[in-house]
């Protein structure tokens, strides 16, 4: 049964990415309203302007997302404090799935459920994980395809680049 829904998520996903755009480097990235999967704590992109935001795209299904979440979990504590927040966004068609991933792979950030699965298709994403960085400002700076283990270095520069920026 999992590998079918996995299946038709993929189908989905794909169909969606070749009806849109993907978000570019320099453009702003769009308004969005999401709970936690956990608590059902309300987030909206607008309220981390002025600061860093790492927008992450993942599903319980994704094979690299295993490493992303924790590589990412990392890095977020390392520059919270510093002004850098992670805002994962979890495209499950199930929300069990999503909660038996975050028990294996825990995180200390917000993990938002897209019931409605509307924000791979604003954001054009194309595969998972996908992930968007955003400056102070909301604009996109950088936009993360597929994650190794050696992206985190990378992903960690390109956040201290940001977070010394003047806002």
């Amino acid at each position: 049964m999992t590998d079918l829904r996995t299946l038709m998520i993929a189908i989905v996903l794909l169909t969606l990415a070749g009806n849109v755009t993907a978000l570019d480097v320099g453009e702003k990235a769009p308004e969005f309203s999401r709970s936690t999967l956990v608590n059902s704590q309300h987030h909206n992109l607008s309220d981390y302007l002025g600061k860093v935001v790492y927008v992450d795209f993942w599903a319980s299904w994704c094979g690299p997302c295993r490493q992303s979440l924790p590589a990412l979990d990392a890095l977020y504590s390392e520059f919270t404090e510093q002004g850098f927040v992670v805002l994962a966004i979890n495209v499950d068609a199930y929300l069990d799935d999503a909660k038996t991933f975050l028990k294996a792979y825990p995180v200390s950030y917000p993990v938002l459920r897209d019931p409605d699965n509307r924000l791979p298709a604003v954001y054009g994403v194309k595969g998972m994980p996908t992930a968007f960085l955003l400056d102070r400002q909301g604009t996109v700076r950088r936009v993360h395809e597929g994650f190794r283990i050696g992206d985190a270095q990378t992903i960690r520069a390109e956040i201290l680049n940001l977070l010394a920026e003047e806002s």
